[in-house]
């Protein structure tokens, strides 16, 4: 049976997944960080500012528009990351403390400005969190997802700065735990052309420029 003989099951896990990331994509714009808020979840983050290496992304989310985040993640309740049912989930703060982590990234980094940087959340029952995100990943390719690892790292902890610099650190520097750890090989203009080129694909490819 071909593709398009096939019935439409609104439990198929691809539709359901489609249907928590719409219902993100549908829903408010707000600042980084957002206003103090309870749930777990998915996001998405957008970037409005004037750094030449995401002018692309800027021209297509100016004006309201959000097209493309630069960055979509998920935040689990404690329960569900410990291999429980995170049951804990109507209560827990996991999406707002994901997002502020993230906005004190930014504002860590020399050459970015959160003021230029905009997100969309949304509460989702913990067991469709894991496949939203897949889904919002496939569909976007955010640059920071996809060509520039690193952004949603943590502090490695006390005595564990054996590892590189991540790529996102090298070429937004800033935060001070990311300057502990070796020295990245990877050079910053191949860094940055691997983020112009990425961005152009994508956009081209889903015909945001349309």
């Amino acid at each position: 049976m071909s593709e398009h003989n096939k019935a439409y099951n609104p439990l198929d896990k691809k539709n359901l997944g489609e249907s928590v990331a719409d219902a993100l994509l549908s829903s408010a714009i707000h600042n980084m960080p957002p206003d103090n808020f309870v749930g777990a979840g998915v996001y998405a983050i957008y970037y409005t500012g004037n750094n030449s290496l995401y002018e692309q992304l800027t021209k297509i989310n100016q004006d309201n528009q959000f097209k493309c985040p630069i960055y979509v993640g998920k935040a689990v309740p404690a329960g569900a990351r410990k291999g429980g049912l995170g049951l804990d989930s109507e209560t827990s703060k996991a999406l707002y403390a994901r997002l502020c982590q993230h906005a004190d990234s930014i504002n860590a980094a020399t050459n970015l400005n959160i003021k230029d940087f905009y997100c969309r959340y949304l509460v989702v029952d913990d067991i469709w969190i894991p496949l939203a995100e897949s889904m919002l990943i496939s569909k976007f390719q955010p640059v920071w997802n996809c060509a520039l690892d690193g952004f949603g790292n943590h502090d490695p902890g006390k005595g564990r700065h054996a590892g590189m610099i991540p790529p996102w650190d090298c070429v937004h520097s800033g935060r001070a735990w990311a300057e502990k750890l070796t020295p990245n090989t990877l050079k910053i203009d191949e860094l940055e052309n691997k983020i112009k080129t990425h961005i152009e694909s994508v956009l081209t490819t889903n015909n945001f420029f349309e």
